[in-house]
């Protein structure tokens, strides 16, 4: 009789009996004392509870769910307004507006109406909350040589400034002031309104600076009497200040400063005195200075903070992060469209 020979597999470890799970009664085996024992809150969800409560778990607000009223950036129609404010549909709300039963800062509305922050907007005298958001106005700084006109459209085809801004998808750019065919130096831009007006009006009396070179020289005489005032053929002018850049020869430069912006103004004020202007550059507006980096035929947008400081406006809040990113504004060049 043959020995056995021994295996040479690895013995498998002893395994456990694990205890069979009861199965579960079936619903006809169910009594009526053994529904609570599996849903004791089975009699709640239908009915809620005494209290009044409900006994279903809050669900988290999805994303694309009713949040809270819609934020405005700028005046819009009234319909537009209230529709996404979610008050009714446009067509309804036309019909509100008909009857009379919308109003605006306590007058009745009107369809096409637009409304703003300062606007208090009223349906069957109830108070509807708005919210409006502050927008900060674009303003450009362009440094213009001599060659471009500022105009849009020009009959004799001469360049203009606006072909070397970039474009804007909502509205257009405004030019504050103009400059003349041969006159460089700071030019401003912005797609406000408002602050293109405020910019100009006279009643703000904004300084604007220019760097006078002059054929001949200037005497004492004539400095004093273009600060006292020369006669124009458009009335009175005079400079606010004048002062001697230094220079020799045809090379001497002045600083002058004027807080008017007629057609050559500053040319027609030096011929009045016998003095022909060789070159005019302006190198500040208001409180806008021309930047050094930016030579001619280049521009740079404005940096937010300052262009609300310039519009009046409060600055625009900025996190830790944007504030540590801060990085000087971008310098552009751009070439003139081929004509």
């Amino acid at each position: 009789m043959s020995t056995p020979r021994k295996s040479k597999r690895p013995l498998r470890p002893p395994q456990k009996n694990k205890p069979q799970a009861a199965p579960a009664p079936r619903r006809e085996e169910v009594g009526e004392d053994d529904t609570s024992r599996l849903r004791p809150d089975a009699h709640q969800s239908a009915l809620g509870r005494p209290d009044g409560t409900s006994t279903r778990r809050p669900q988290p607000r999805r994303p694309g769910g009713p949040a809270a009223a819609p934020t405005f950036s700028e005046p819009e129609r009234l319909q537009k307004v209230l529709a996404q404010a979610g008050v009714a549909s446009r067509r309804e709300i036309e019909e509100l507006v008909m009857a009379g039963r919308i109003s605006v800062n306590g007058l009745p509305a009107a369809l096409g109406q637009k409304i703003g922050p300062g606007d208090r907007v009223k349906l069957n005298g109830k108070l509807i909350p708005l919210r409006f958001t502050q927008r900060t106005p674009r303003v450009l700084i362009y440094h213009k040589p001599e060659g471009e006109i500022v105009s849009r459209d020009d009959p004799e085809g001469r360049p203009t400034v606006f072909e070397r801004l970039p474009l804007l998808r909502k509205g257009r750019w405004l030019a504050v002031g103009r400059l003349d065919f041969n006159t460089s130096g700071l030019l401003l831009f912005t797609n406000d309104g408002d602050l293109a007006n405020k910019l100009m009006h006279p009643r703000y009396e904004l300084d604007r600076e220019y760097a006078v070179r002059l054929l001949g020289q200037l005497d004492e005489e004539q400095a004093q009497g273009l600060i006292d005032g020369v006669q124009l053929d458009d009335g009175p002018a005079r400079f606010n200040s004048l002062r001697d850049a230094g220079g020799e020869g045809a090379n001497h430069w002045y600083r002058v400063t004027i807080s008017e912006g007629r057609n050559r103004e500053v040319r027609r004020m030096f011929e009045a005195v016998g003095l022909t202007v060789s070159r005019l550059m302006r190198v500040r507006y208001g409180p806008v200075e021309l930047p050094a980096r930016l030579k001619r035929g280049m521009w740079m947008e404005m940096a937010e903070a300052d262009a609300c400081a310039l519009a009046g406006l409060p600055p625009p809040a900025q996190n830790p992060q944007q504030k540590r990113d801060k990085k000087p504004p971008k310098l552009h060049r751009t070439v003139q469209k081929p004509r």
